[in-house]
């Protein structure tokens, strides 16, 4: 997944109202201060993305963490992973054999944060409401597959979908379809602001300096009735504009956790030189990293030169000089802890290899070097990003066969832009909304695909990706997906460079550190809690 924003003082009085300062609440252990938990994911607003916290419009693992504690979904993926349970409802399952129809049996007595009755109709607006909307950021590519929604009462929702997915009950556990109220969400506009509200664990109240959020602060919402179980009263989310200043304030004791993103030289500092009362915590990652292309430009849009490129770069090399021990060489879209995942570049183009590339490109006619600037966002994925693109660009002029440069954008323009089409090359990230291959292939090769790609394989579009939905037993699913990671390798819409761990740093006071973010990056922060378990 994905996953942005600047507030113009047109939307500045939409924001939520500032807060003076938070704490003086029991946090689920002693003290009764609310916990604080660093992040560097900014939150700001733009005259083109004005409504961050929008389900409609968000989708980044910044505004989606945002959410999931404050918005309640059908669904949800328990704390260690592993296929969806019920939340807002109280069992949900597929009424046919092709995986066609989906019911859910809402919990009894359901409320907003507000006291209002939450219902199935409520349901049925806030997906029929993103679908509508129909934001081109925005997760609608997650509902897409729906085709009718029906009610029976107040408690019984019914999805009928076009086509046959195994994978629905995962994507309705995303904040794509969180439930909101139609007193507060317009059915066919975004809710600008700083705001987001629902029947979730917490209500969220914001602090803002300027332009951008630098303090979100979790209230335990009463009203709350699902299958989560909070370990805390509050939680204030602080961000950071650097991760310097963060790992300071948790070593001061200003902060209790510190989260997305620990850069390379803090991870290893802090794991050989651990500080006098901090964790460093390792977690499971599915976070990836690849070059994406725009294969309708001049310059990439013969399919030799994705091949030259990925012939020649040295993904080891890479992830030992920029992200030594956090990263590992990523040989496909479809990373190695996911089921159907294979080496399909590797067993494609073996080793970095100068003369098959060269012989790609001798055998298409391509003059060389071949001019590239190869784009990257500068803030959204820490300061290693830049030094990322510079080992690339020198890996690649190395060969004599590129004349490459690159160029960095902050992501507020970055990720407009490059969904313009105005990149030839641009690196990207994606944590997955779900940790199934089909996350790891869809968003890239389907219809309205997060990149907003040109590029189109009508064998896995039309044939592979419907034929990997059909399989209710996901591992049944790995022969699509194996020849999917082939088609990519061959055609290379997207070049795979490097899969992810997450570190987390923390305060050892502080409990439920280990399953306070999954694998997907998911935070959970109702896990948290002081000085006991």
């Amino acid at each position: 997944m994905n996953r942005k924003t600047l507030v113009l003082p047109a939307v500045i009085g939409l924001l939520a109202p500032a807060l003076a300062a938070c704490g003086g609440v029991d946090a689920g252990g002693k003290g009764g201060d609310a916990i604080v938990v660093g992040t560097t994911d900014q939150f700001v607003a733009t005259k083109d993305a004005p409504a961050p916290f929008d389900p409609a419009f968000a989708y980044d693992a910044g505004a989606w963490n945002v959410l999931r504690q404050t918005v309640q979904m059908l669904m949800h993926v328990p704390r260690g992973g592993g296929e969806p349970v019920p939340d807002a409802a109280s069992k949900c399952g597929f009424t046919d054999t092709q995986n066609e129809s989906y019911r859910c049996t809402l919990r009894s007595g359901l409320k907003f944060a507000d006291g209002d009755a939450l219902t199935a109709e409520d349901v049925k607006f806030s997906v029929e409401r993103v679908l509508k909307i129909k934001n081109n950021n925005g997760p609608v590519a997650l509902l897409s597959n729906i085709d009718t929604i029906e009610t029976n009462g107040d408690h019984e929702i019914v999805f009928h979908l076009k086509t046959p997915d195994a994978t629905f009950p995962y994507k309705i556990a995303t904040p794509a379809a969180a439930i909101v109220d139609s007193d507060t969400y317009e059915a066919d506009r975004l809710r600008d602001g700083f705001v987001a509200d629902g029947s979730g664990p917490y209500t969220l109240e914001t602090e803002t300096e300027g332009d951008r959020v630098v303090k979100a602060v979790f209230t335990k919402n009463p009203e709350y009735k699902g299958d989560l179980k909070l370990r805390n009263d509050k939680i204030e989310l602080r961000s950071f504009t650097d991760t310097e200043s963060m790992e300071k304030a948790l070593k001061d004791g200003d902060i209790s956790m510190m989260t997305r993103t620990l850069q390379p030289d803090q991870i290893k500092d802090l794991s050989e030189n651990p500080a006098e009362g901090i964790d460093l915590v390792e977690m499971p990652g599915l976070e990836i990293r690849y070059l994406g292309f725009d294969t309708e430009d001049s310059t990439v849009k013969s399919k030799a030169v994705r091949q030259a490129l990925a012939a020649v770069v040295d993904r080891g090399d890479l992830a030992s000089k920029v992200y030594p021990a956090t990263a590992e060489p990523l040989y496909s879209l479809i990373p190695n802890t996911i089921t159907g995942h294979q080496n399909a570049f590797f067993n494609k183009y073996g080793e970095p290899n100068r003369p098959k590339a060269a012989g790609i490109l001798r055998a298409a006619g391509i003059t060389t070097p071949v001019k590239l600037t190869l784009n990257y966002t500068t803030d959204h994925y820490g300061p290693a990003t830049k030094k990322e693109f510079e080992v690339l660009q020198e890996q690649l002029n190395a060969t004599s066969l590129f004349d490459v440069d690159i160029k960095g954008t902050e992501w507020s323009k970055f990720r407009d832009s490059q969904k313009r089409g105005e990149y030839a090359v641009y690196g990207m990230g994606w944590f997955p909304d779900f940790p199934d291959a089909d996350n790891y292939v869809a968003p890239f090769l389907d219809k309205d695909n997060f990149l907003n790609s040109p590029y189109v394989s009508s064998e896995a579009r039309n044939k592979l990706i419907p034929e990997s939905r059909r399989a209710a037993d996901r591992a049944s699913a790995a022969g699509p997906f194996e020849r999917i990671q082939e088609i990519v390798a061959n055609d290379v819409p997207v070049l795979p460079l490097w899969q992810g761990k997450q570190y987390v740093g923390a305060r050892d006071d502080i409990t439920g550190v280990e399953w306070a973010i999954n694998s997907s990056a998911d935070l959970q922060l109702w896990e948290l809690g002081r000085g006991v378990s």
